[in-house]
């Protein structure tokens, strides 16, 4: 919904230097850089000139912990079980996530399988739906449920329900 939403960097269908990846062909990597700190990572979804991507807000790491701690300079308990709180200062959120998997501006434009790649491994979540984080200036559009996340990974920044303090009820 690119186009149609006030929440998107191609509302209205502005192509700018900095989102020409989201009218890359589906599977495109668009990188940017919020806060001129955090890298946040998307994924191009629809046909090539249509501009709509999903952002990459957290992920739940199976394997590959100890080189994302290092990433992101955080000491990992000798225990193999690691405390959903310490996962999700680890992994939830689009900055660290991008932090933790080393992800910048070079990925930008390049499309999924060359450098990076997301894979079904067959894991069983259930997924829910809720209003997005952090887009607050786009009005209406900003309560919509665009967001999906794995509704018990500890990963998840925000938990379900997010939403309802915004919602008038």
């Amino acid at each position: 919904m690119g186009t149609d939403d006030r929440a998107s960097h191609a509302y209205r269908g502005r192509k700018t230097k900095r989102n020409a990846p989201m009218f890359g062909p589906p599977g495109s990597i668009y990188v940017y850089l919020i806060y001129g700190k955090y890298h946040c990572l998307n994924i191009v979804t629809n046909k090539e000139s249509f501009p709509d991507a999903v952002l990459i807000r957290a992920i739940h790491p199976l394997i590959g912990l100890e080189e994302m701690a290092k990433a992101r300079k955080i000491v990992l308990p000798p225990s193999s079980e690691i405390p959903g709180q310490l996962l999700k200062s680890l992994t939830g959120g689009p900055g660290r996530l991008t932090q933790a998997l080393g992800i910048d501006l070079a990925l930008n434009g390049k499309l999924l399988g060359d450098e990076l790649l997301i894979a079904d491994i067959g894991l069983k979540l259930e997924v829910v739906r809720d209003c997005r984080i952090g887009v607050s200036y786009a009005g209406e559009d900003a309560l919509k449920p665009y967001r999906f996340l794995a509704k018990s990974s500890p990963a998840v920044s925000h938990q379900p329900g997010y939403c309802r303090k915004y919602k008038k009820v």
